[in-house]
């Protein structure tokens, strides 16, 4: 371990012996950027890492060993993790993955209630396993039901798609397919039986979850299965300080290591998913063999087969309630046996529905749908109850958080002091600022359900209406799924009514702000243009804080349309449009309610195409945000904040790169602090300060208490804290605070994605700044001749303020030379 730790020591200054070197370690933020534009210099050298994420250095400082006029600048490149390849866009379709992923780790903070703590992690993971339920029979639907079942069931569909015409009774007779099905040993119309044409079916569903398992074993391989440092000393961190002790959790050694957790999730959903394709074979073959008069041995074989697949069900569903994260320890382990058998199990499984259904029944006709309205319905209801009962949770782990922070004798005070429009200001000590009460982490969930069902029902009607071309030939989706799709148009009906209701207070506040910005320049010449395009800048800053509205809001608006959906697929047992013309006839046709048959038909045949559209517009928009700079750094904050929690929830999702991005820092500032013995400013930007402070939280104390940190256009308390307060929540911050040696933070008010930190002295000195000015000067001066940018949130290395405050970090972090009284200049 010394010659490890000595190597990599040495290799950061070109493998001479260690010197007194003052480094800057800077990590960027989202969207990316090259090491030439971190440290300022065409000329870079990679000192350690690989072609993912790597180490830079200018070319002038590879081999520094001696002190200078400032501290080595060190660049650490993760951009490659989140970008690079275009395929990766192709991650976006796992959203409802990533979406409830990330809702386990937007619990309410709660202190001594670790039971409460694990029944909600338990609820968040078996929401996710219904969202996996729900993708693989929506694949079933699409290739069993639709095609395999109708289509190719009807003649005029059939032979519509020439593709399908083998699979009919005739295929022999069309000229067009006579070679393809006598080579194929189908002249005879083999595979004009029912249950053939959906085993062959079963393909595609079981090629999609077998799809999945890879791409998630094989990017655990790439992303998340490097080791964090952990050290003798550090043994004393695995015993069980309860789940919300005073660190972060983001100490414990195990957090950035869930190889344990994601093998059993992966291998359970991998097995849900292959049965709940052998269910969507066997159930119409057993329904079919359950008839009076059918045989008996293929009635008894479909009830073992029934048997079989309810007690595979019940396994992987008592893998996943399993005991969740370990954190406390480094968890090297692995249940190869479960890992192994469990989704083998299942492939056999399919394989017996395979054949089971694949028997010969002469007398078996595909007429109508094959029967998945209650599977849906059942679905739907299954998801909407955990998300009651989550709500109910979370919203108990926050008041028990609340009460513990706020003795009831202060909450008056409390309220009183909070800042009108702010929820749990950063101004009140004892009140968490958690979005939504405590409710967020629900709330993103039903929205996780809300897009699995969207992206389902819709592509489902839309493969229906390509199929069928004139609408007579098919019975179509099952009606939940239409009803499903046909919510959507009204979803984007609340959004538009959003963003307008957004764009209008926008315009308020850009108008408040000019006043402000006028007060903060007097003497100056006024220009009207700069003045306004400085408040808006400002007001277009401020949405960022609307994010607890726009949730609540969809959240609402998809709680009342899925039971609308829900109830209009269940009750009335007729597609929207069937509905509405049975509503016409009641009341003879009259207008008002005939405006609404059309409606109604207008919607649900807007909703397909809008998935259709959606879907290409998606994974279009995806694809150009990891090419396109200037789109990714539109998209780039929901991403990187979504993939930079471990799964923990669904194995499926897309994989974290902060699994493979806080080792590298961990080990790059241990190792170097041991062997250099310099001072180090940790300096993060954006996202970058989020891994920055990961990195902290997983050093020792010794070595935490030697290193500065430096945090600029930071989220650590405008997102993190407020959305996931268990982890970034006020007392975690205040523990790191009191921890490492010094801690700075810059931000503006431009700035859409950074804020303060908001922490209390408690006797340290305050970490904020004041907000940096933006622009460095409102008109032309004689430093700044020409009318200066807008920065926003980036170029915070461009403020002279940015030298003079790592300038004052380096100060305070020499032991034997006392730290200046005066404050760092703001």
């Amino acid at each position: 371990m010394e010659r490890a730790q000595e190597h990599l020591g040495q290799q950061g200054t070109g493998g001479c012996a260690p010197g007194p070197v003052d480094l800057e370690l800077l990590v960027h933020g989202v969207g990316g950027t090259t090491p030439e534009e971190m440290l300022g210099d065409p000329r870079t050298v990679r000192v350690a890492g690989d072609d993912t994420a790597a180490l830079f250095r200018r070319a002038e400082d590879a081999s520094e060993t001696g002190p200078r006029g400032g501290p080595v600048q060190e660049a650490y490149v993760w951009c490659n993790l989140t970008s690079g390849d275009a395929g990766r866009a192709l991650w976006l379709v796992l959203l409802p993955f990533m979406v409830v992923n990330l809702a386990h780790w937007m619990r309410p903070a709660a202190p001594a209630r670790p039971r409460t703590v694990r029944l909600y992690g338990l609820l968040v993971r078996l929401a996710a396993l219904s969202l996996t339920v729900l993708l693989v029979a929506a694949a079933c639907e699409v290739a069993l039901d639709l095609v395999a079942w109708q289509c190719a069931g009807v003649r005029a569909c059939a032979q519509r798609h020439f593709w399908l015409a083998f699979l009919t009774p005739d295929a022999a007779e069309g000229s067009g397919v006579r070679r393809w099905a006598e080579l194929l040993g189908t002249s005879g119309g083999w595979w004009a039986q029912p249950g053939r044409r959906l085993a062959l079916a079963a393909v595609v569903p079981g090629a999609l979850v077998l799809l999945l398992w890879y791409l998630s074993h094989r990017t655990w391989s790439a992303y998340e299965s490097h080791r964090p440092l952990v050290r003798e000393a550090d043994r004393d961190h695995e015993a069980d300080p309860g789940p919300d002790a005073e660190d972060s959790a983001l100490a414990r050694p195990g957090f950035w290591y869930g190889r344990r957790l994601v093998a059993r999730l992966r291998a359970a959903h991998t097995a849900v998913g292959l049965l709940t394709v052998a269910a969507a074979l066997a159930v119409p073959a057993a329904r079919f063999d359950h008839r009076p008069g059918g045989p008996a041995a293929l009635d008894a074989l479909s009830w073992l087969l029934i048997v079989l697949l309810l007690a595979g069900a019940g396994t992987a569903v008592a893998v996943v309630c399993r005991r969740g994260r370990d954190e406390h320890r480094l968890d090297r382990e692995l249940d190869r046996c479960l890992v192994r058998l469990l989704p083998l199990g299942a492939l056999g499984l399919l394989l017996l529905a395979v054949l089971y259904t694949g028997w010969s029944r002469p007398g078996w006709r595909s007429v109508g749908r094959l029967p998945a309205d209650p599977a849906f319905g059942g679905l739907m209801l299954a998801q909407g109850a955990l998300v009651v009962v989550l709500g109910a949770v979370a919203w108990g782990l926050y008041r028990r958080g609340a009460a513990h922070r706020a003795p009831a004798g202060e909450r008056r005070g409390v309220e009183e002091r909070r800042v009108p429009g702010e929820e749990g200001s950063a101004s009140d000590p004892h009140r968490p600022p958690t979005g939504m009460h405590g409710l967020g982490g629900p709330a993103t969930t039903l929205l996780a359900c809300a897009l699995g069902g969207v992206m389902s029902g819709g592509v489902a009607q839309r493969v229906a209406d390509w199929l069928d071309g004139t609408g007579a030939m098919l019975p179509g989706p099952p009606v939940l799924l239409t009803w499903q799709a046909s919510m959507i148009p009204p979803l984007l009906a609340v959004l538009l009514a959003l963003a307008v209701r957004l764009a209008v207070g926008t315009v308020r506040l850009a108008r408040t702000e000019r006043d402000r910005v006028r007060r903060e320049h007097p003497g100056e010449p006024e220009d009207p243009s700069r003045t306004r395009a400085i408040a808006h800048t400002r007001a277009m800053a401020v949405l960022t804080d609307r994010a607890p509205l726009i949730l609540v809001v969809l959240s609402a608006a998809t709680l009342v349309l899925g039971g609308g959906a829900l109830a209009g697929g269940l009750v009335s047992g007729k597609t929207p449009d069937g509905a509405a013309r049975g509503a016409v006839d009641a009341v003879d046709a009259v207008d008002a309610v005939d405006a609404v048959r059309i409606v109604a038909e207008v919607s649900q045949g807007l909703g397909s195409w809008l998935v259709g559209l959606g879907f290409l517009l998606f994974v279009t928009w995806g694809r150009r945000a990891y090419k396109d700079r200037g789109a990714r750094r539109t998209v780039g904050i929901l991403w990187d904040v979504g993939t930079f929690w471990p799964r923990a929830a669904h194995p499926f999702a897309p994989p974290c790169y902060a699994e493979r991005a806080v080792p590298d820092l961990t080990w790059r500032i241990a190792t170097w602090t041991e062997a250099t013995g310099g001072r180090l400013v940790l300096s993060g930007h954006s996202q970058g300060s989020v891994l920055a402070a990961a990195a902290a939280w997983q050093l020792s104390p010794s070595t935490r208490a030697r290193i500065a940190l430096l945090t600029y256009g930071s989220p650590l308390e405008r997102l993190y804290g407020r959305w996931f307060p268990a982890h970034f929540g006020p007392t975690a911050l205040a523990g790191l605070h009191r921890d490492i040696a010094c801690w700075n933070n810059l931000y503006r008010r431009t700035d859409p994605i950074g804020g303060p930190v908001r922490l209390p002295a408690d006797g340290h000195p305050p970490v904020d700044q004041p907000p940096l000015r933006d622009p460095l000067a409102y008109g032309r001066t004689p430093e700044h001749p020409l009318p200066g940018p807008i920065l926003g949130h980036s170029d915070y290395q461009a403020d002279p303020v940015f030298a003079r405050v790592r300038a004052h970090l380096l100060t305070r972090l020499h032991p034997e030379l006392p730290a200046p009284r005066e404050e760092p200049p703001g």
